[in-house]
């Protein structure tokens, strides 16, 4: 059940990397590490001027350097999206919510200081980690639960959302981000993707239709 390469190739391999990025923050200079961090940074200052790479590295890195907690719901969410749809859509799934929470939160913050709204100190806060991916790999993953399974799994995130929200004191603008960017991943998983996955797995378990399998006629002389 636990991730390996030959059964949970995505999963495995994400744990692999994010372990390797852990022992760079735990062991290397930490002036090369903040300017590391800075640079993969969602934040909107960054999305503004190197959009691609920030979406992209700020995926690599975890905020708090628990691996471990990571590696046991990596295993939970991710590992059995994976078994069942296979590493590829589950990498789809996984970066998709990614980049949707994380665009989803940080346009608003990049218009709100170019209208003036906001001080330009808003644009520059470090915003780095797979939590966003996570919970869109979760709300999926609780879409296809069935009956009262779902709805208590619907809860339990949900709450949880809560619980990370109410935790994260004081209350400051990155932290109302942050909520929002996993309240929207979340739904993104829940009410996008676990419909298509669903719809998808009936497909495969049906298997080709009646025409693929009846023989062709034979050809006119």
């Amino acid at each position: 059940m636990l991730p390996n390469p030959r059964t949970t190739p995505f999963t495995f391999g994400y744990l692999v990397v994010l372990l390797g990025t852990t022992l760079v923050l735990r062991f290397a200079d930490p002036i090369v590490t903040e300017k590391l961090l800075r640079l993969s940074s969602t934040d909107a200052h960054n999305l503004w001027r190197r959009p691609l790479l920030s979406l992209f590295s700020s995926a690599l890195w975890l905020a708090d350097g628990g691996w471990l907690a990571y590696a046991i719901i990596f295993t939970l969410a991710l590992a059995p999206l994976e078994r069942r749809f296979g590493p590829g859509r589950t990498a789809v799934v996984f970066f998709s919510g990614h980049v949707l929470a994380t665009l989803a939160t940080e346009v608003p913050v990049m218009l709100l200081i170019s209208g003036g709204v906001l001080p330009t100190t808003a644009g520059r806060w470090l915003d780095i980690g797979v939590s966003y991916g996570f919970f869109t790999t979760a709300g999926a993953l609780v879409f296809l639960l069935r009956g009262r399974a779902r709805i208590a799994a619907l809860v339990v995130m949900e709450l949880f959302i809560a619980v990370v929200w109410v935790s994260d004191s004081p209350v400051s603008l990155d932290s109302v981000v942050t909520v929002l960017g996993h309240a929207c991943a979340a739904h993104f998983g829940f009410f996008y993707w676990g419909p298509r996955l669903r719809s998808s797995g009936k497909r495969r378990l049906r298997g080709p239709g009646p025409r693929e399998f009846a023989e062709p006629a034979p050809r006119g002389t």
